[in-house]
């Protein structure tokens, strides 16, 4: 990635309150970027991580208002129920990122996913919005306990897969910025390297480990898994 570039304080709504959602809000705002977060029970029952970390409780309607980066990070059943027009009104440019990931025993059986659509797509679809994937196979816990200064050997690498190169830049700067490497894991199309059941996902290993679980990463494997 080049010399460390800061971020600079941007703008994110976090939608979903749950373990990723709620780790993010403490290193992103500790980071002094200004985060918006929404849960499905209403912005009245976040006071006490609002309280914690300086973030504003709002409604999932208004988690994106104004927002330069979206984090959905809901569970993927969850995912068809979000507002319509819930980023009408996000920054233009907007960078959305996808945490999600299919359990059928949490999310019942989605057809298009058990066909071959890689989850992150069918999350694209539903809420008709290009996503980056990202954060899905990270133990909430190493959000909060495992970043290192960039160049620390061994610094653990998250994988990322998006479409949209510049989408794809910030979402990794800013991961950087929290204490992690990057791999680019490819489009999205590729994002099924980084579902539940690879190689990929709960690797704490560092770049040329992340590198290595994502070429290893077998279609079938992945069904038998979910099976």
């Amino acid at each position: 990635m080049g010399t460390h570039r800061k971020v600079g304080a941007m703008k994110i709504g976090i939608i979903g309150a749950g373990n990723i959602g709620g780790n993010l809000t403490r290193r992103l705002t500790a980071l002094g970027h200004d985060v918006s977060v929404a849960n499905s029970r209403g912005p009245e029952t976040l006071t006490g991580l609002a309280e914690e970390t300086g973030a504003r409780p709002v409604t999932v309607g208004e988690a994106a208002r104004d927002a330069e980066v979206v984090v959905v990070t809901v569970p993927l059943k969850a995912v068809p129920a979000l507002p319509e027009d819930i980023l009408d009104g996000a920054a233009p440019g907007a960078v959305v990122i996808d945490t999600g990931n299919y359990y059928p025993q949490r999310d019942g059986r989605i057809d298009a996913i058990e066909n071959g659509l890689p989850e992150s797509r069918w999350t694209e679809q539903q809420i008709g919005h290009p996503v980056v994937k990202a954060f899905n196979g990270t133990y909430a816990q190493d959000i909060l306990d495992r970043g290192r200064p960039q160049g620390t050997p061994g610094r653990q690498a998250l994988p990322v897969a998006g479409d949209d190169p510049a989408a794809k830049r910030t979402v990794r700067e800013l991961i950087d910025e929290l204490g992690f490497d990057t791999v680019d894991a490819g489009g999205l199309d590729e994002s099924w390297r980084q579902q539940p059941g690879t190689p990929v996902y709960g690797n704490q290993g560092d770049v040329d480990a992340v590198v290595k679980a994502l070429a290893e990463a077998s279609g079938e494997r992945t069904a038998e898994w979910r099976a």
